[in-house]
């Protein structure tokens, strides 16, 4: 007969895991930790816990560590997204969008842009289209007026305020072109009206992601509570 003992069959603290298996290492924390490295932590378990109650509290406590004394560089940080940043969107490219909507250079763009084409490709058109999303990416992301972070993005992939950006721009380019009376001016092909809303949507989306993050951080409820995050599966 064979003595055993909890020792032998499991661990000491219950796990029930054999006493020889080894445990995956934890992640060391950071050698020169501050409260940058704290919130990302907190950051990280928001994104995990799965109650309302749980999260709630998290984003109390990440609250309470933005407003210690001694982290005002902390109001630099933006992790919401709220209708409050549509609005100011809305505004800066309202701003921005204005002055060219009295300016016949618009014209003169947006026709040099439809004519010059390749195979029947507006190649200049494509290529100032793919300008408006690489400079507002660089503006929101690279250029370091705030510290954007990114939280559930669209489908896993897009982020929330990109596309808000880009979308309250476009549209507010095209409804002004159109009430304004500028759209339809001089009788424009329909590939020229699409570059007369393009040119126009350059400067827009500047104003809008300026108008987005130069206050800072929105009060309010994020927008992924709306179920306007089609991203998030939590």
């Amino acid at each position: 007969m064979v003595d055993s003992d909890d020792g032998d069959t499991g661990r000491a603290d219950g796990s029930g895991a054999p006493a020889g298996a080894e445990q995956p290492p934890a992640e060391p924390p950071p050698g020169d930790p501050d409260i940058d490295d704290l919130l990302a932590k907190l950051d990280a378990l928001r994104d995990t816990v799965d109650e309302g109650h749980e999260r709630e509290e998290v984003r109390q406590t990440i609250s309470l560590v933005e407003r210690m004394p001694g982290s005002g560089a902390l109001a630099e940080r933006i992790t919401k997204y709220t209708s409050r940043d549509l609005a100011e969107s809305f505004v800066g490219a309202v701003l921005f969008a204005l002055p060219l909507l009295v300016e016949g250079g618009v014209f003169e763009i947006a026709a040099w842009f439809a004519a010059t084409t390749v195979a029947g490709v507006p190649v200049l058109l494509i290529g100032h289209v793919g300008f408006v999303f690489v400079a507002t990416a660089g503006l929101l992301y690279y250029a370091d007026f705030r510290q954007i972070a990114i939280h559930h993005p669209i489908l896993g992939v897009i982020p929330r305020r990109y596309a808000g950006v880009l979308l309250v721009s476009l549209a507010t380019s095209a409804a002004m072109l159109l009430f304004w009376g500028r759209l339809h001016e001089g009788d424009p092909t329909a590939l020229e009206q699409v570059s007369r809303v393009a040119v126009v949507w350059a400067a827009a989306a500047f104003g809008a992601g300026l108008g987005d993050i130069l206050p800072g951080e929105s009060q309010g409820d994020d927008l992924g509570k709306f179920d306007l995050d089609i991203g998030d599966r939590d």
